[in-house]
């Protein structure tokens, strides 16, 4: 009888781990770089800008008179108020709709569930188009309207998906037991699917939140008031268009640089994710591999 033991991996060298580190590094650097040239050129004057040519990384004299000046007119601050109001009402719509939609599809005995979920399969493979949605739109009458930025994409068929896999998760005698308790389907999905339900409601909303925070397409086709931009399509204008939107008395004032205005508005945009998101990450890397590993 031969026996032995199982030799542990040998731990890497210290050229591997070196390599490994400068790697690291270098992945990180191409990360957080963009960010922080984007920041230092938004305090930068112009003849810093000039002499870096076009992005600065450390700014000599850092100045916000460039988030003065885009605040000035109030056209960013209506539509920073915009975006904020469509993501909100958008996100909390969407995961209410897609919560319930997905809790009905995970039940088994629901009438005519399996051809509702080859229905939201098929969302998932075959798209309307731009002008036939248009056309809904407008008969619908919510050109111009903030709708027009929430219900188009307000259910998505592959985060109903993801939370029905969850709710199939969950064991049927936890939801049995509320039945007998004399619950009703909405107080089961709301008083017990839900709270069990964390991490990926977690996820959904921030991916709902990012999706309605980033959109501008939807405002360029839809939305003819430019009092109902949403901040990304002022973004737009600002970075492409290489316009400045005022308003008030600027006659005989200079100006920050455009470089400064445009990474300024960009700054403005990227903030309000970035202070939702460590807020939703330790439910985040839970949630994502949801319906992934089955046992």
């Amino acid at each position: 009888m031969v026996s032995g033991t199982l030799n542990p991996a040998k731990p890497p060298g210290l050229a591997v781990r070196g390599l490994k580190g400068v790697v690291l590094a270098l992945c990180c650097a191409v990360v957080v770089v963009p960010f922080v040239a984007v920041i230092a050129t938004s305090l930068a004057d112009q003849k810093q800008i000039a002499a870096a040519g076009g992005y600065v990384l450390w700014p000599e004299n850092p100045s916000l008179d460039a988030y003065r000046a885009i605040f000035r007119g109030g056209v960013v601050t209506r539509a920073l108020l915009v975006s904020v109001g469509v993501t909100t009402v958008g996100t909390a719509l969407s995961v209410a709709v897609v919560a319930m939609l997905a809790y009905a599809l995970s039940r088994p005995e629901s009438w005519g569930h399996r051809p509702m979920l080859l229905l939201v399969l098929f969302t998932m493979l075959f798209s309307a188009g731009v002008i036939p949605n248009y056309l809904l739109i407008k008969q619908l009458g919510l050109i111009d309207s903030y709708w027009s930025l929430i219900l188009p994409t307000m259910v998505s068929g592959f985060q109903v998906i993801i939370m029905r896999a969850f709710f199939l998760e969950v064991p049927r005698e936890i939801t049995d037991a509320a039945r007998i308790d004399g619950a009703s389907e909405l107080q089961i999905l709301t008083r017990v699917m839900l709270p069990l339900s964390k991490a990926v409601v977690a996820v959904v909303g921030l991916f709902n939140a990012v999706s309605y925070w980033n959109a501008f397409f939807n405002a360029v086709l839809y939305i003819n008031s430019t009092d109902k931009w949403p901040l990304q399509l002022v973004l737009r204008t600002y970075v492409i268009d290489n316009a400045v939107l005022g308003g008030g008395d600027v006659s005989g004032e200079v100006l920050p640089p455009q470089q400064s205005l445009q990474m300024a508005i960009l700054v403005v945009s990227l903030v309000p994710i970035c202070l939702v998101y460590p807020f939703l990450q330790r439910h985040f890397a839970k949630g994502v591999v949801i319906g992934a590993v089955k046992g």
